[in-house]
């Protein structure tokens, strides 16, 4: 049996790690956290969303970045000092315009695909994970972007999903709560919300369950590989580093990927893009009553929300481009407790928890899933913001290449002992 290491136990690690044990893999999978999910799968928009399948390599987005970067508030910030990373990946990102189209059909056929396994799981498994199938709605404001969001519509028509238009009047009729005055919305009733935290903790120790050997509190110091044999050189939380050998490694560590794949022989052009989120805690009757259950996606000010349970409703979004840096900052949280004020007055904000994630993202938006420069390194990583949505197809995937893999070379290890 051949023993393979998930290096980071997020969202795409958990999954990547039980879809490997269900193929019969030896795993271990290895965080530097004490449990699971405890970054940027922590608290992020809960939307399990194939809507939200187009990529950002559109010229409007070079547009509105020019347009936001010195104001603080703005829903997508740049710090405006460069960096070469930060340079070679919008450099990237602008050659990959032209594959717009493509790479949002794509993701969309991921995103439906993803829903069939991740829902499976969790009903194996029985995780709760307040899991609402109430659609999506995404909100416009002026005919501008209801006009550009008819023509996303089209290419989510072709990865296969079903979004429809809906008039003001009707989105009062799916989501009561909604307070303000908006153009139109777009509907998805297929697409649901979940929190991301308890899923991945509910699937680590389905994990273990299942055999997989879980190091918590354990850092990658480094990481090599001969094709044949992976050795990471793996720390606890105390005492001096110490080797491990593997038949195999698959890196799903998020933004702290891109350094691992440079000492395993790899580029993986992987950019930290902070996003931001609030839990408002729903404390009282008039609360829970003025929160909506339909999540919402709102096009303007780039915010999403779901409700988590009776007593949670989480908000979230926006886009920060300035490094390896998970700093709250204030400026970026009063936006969110704003739009909850405007939007949904009913709801008090009076206990709000703030959070701050790293998304890793790859310049054209799509997740790298497959095997490295040797052949026995594999990377499941650089899924966006589309982590949650995405995950549950990408593991599917990077262990049936990982299975492949291991079963084109025992003929040839058996041929080579026969002789």
């Amino acid at each position: 049996m051949q023993h393979i290491a998930v290096i980071g136990a997020g969202i795409t690690g958990v999954t990547t790690a039980y879809a490997l044990a269900q193929q019969g893999f030896q795993v271990t999978l290895i965080e530097k956290n004490r449990y699971a999910g405890m970054e940027t799968s922590y608290a992020n928009g809960g939307q399990l969303s194939a809507s939200n399948a187009e990529v950002w390599n559109h010229p409007s987005t070079l547009i509105k970045g020019l347009k936001w970067m010195f104001t603080p508030d703005a829903p997508l910030l740049m710090n405006p000092l460069p960096t070469w990373h930060k340079l070679s990946w919008m450099t990237e990102f602008v050659a990959a315009l032209p594959r717009y189209r493509d790479n949002t059909i794509a993701t969309t056929k991921l995103a439906i695909e993803a829903r069939k396994h991740l829902f499976a799981w969790a009903q194996a498994e029985g995780i709760d994970f307040k899991h609402e199938k109430r659609g999506i709605l995404h909100i416009y404001r002026d005919q501008k972007g209801f006009d550009h969001a008819a023509n996303v519509t089209k290419l989510l028509a072709q990865g296969g999903l079903e979004r429809r238009a809906v008039t003001p009047d009707e989105m009062r009729s799916i989501e009561p709560t909604l307070a303000g005055q908006y153009y139109g919305g777009f509907y998805t009733e297929s697409d649901s919300t979940g929190d991301i935290h308890l899923f991945t903790h509910g699937l680590s120790q389905a994990c273990e369950r299942l055999g997989v050997h879980f190091l918590r509190g354990t850092r990658v110091v480094q990481a090599k590989a001969d094709g044949h044999t992976s050795t990471l050189l793996l720390q606890g939380e105390k005492g001096a580093p110490l080797p491990a050998q593997f038949d195999g490694v698959v890196v799903c560590a998020g933004v702290w990927g891109r350094d691992l794949a440079a000492q395993l022989g790899d580029r993986l052009n992987i950019y930290p893009v902070k996003g931001y989120s609030i839990t408002v805690h729903l404390q009282d009757e008039e609360s829970q009553r003025a929160a909506p259950w339909v999540s919402l996606l709102d096009d303007e000010t780039k915010l999403v929300t779901s409700r988590l349970g009776a007593d949670r409703f989480r908000v979230a979004g926006t886009a920060e481009f300035n490094g390896m840096n998970q700093n709250i900052r204030a400026d970026r949280i009063r936006p969110l407790v704003d739009w909850v004020n405007q939007c949904f007055p009913g709801v008090s904000t009076r206990r709000v928890e703030p959070w701050a994630g790293l998304r890793p993202m790859l310049p054209t938006m799509m997740p790298r899933v497959g095997q490295g420069r040797c052949a026995n390194v594999f990377y499941n990583t650089g899924h966006g913001h589309l982590g949650w949505t995405l995950s549950a197809v990408t593991a599917h995937q990077i262990a049936g290449q990982v299975q492949q893999h291991f079963a084109q070379r025992v003929p040839a290890v058996t041929l080579a002992l026969q002789g």
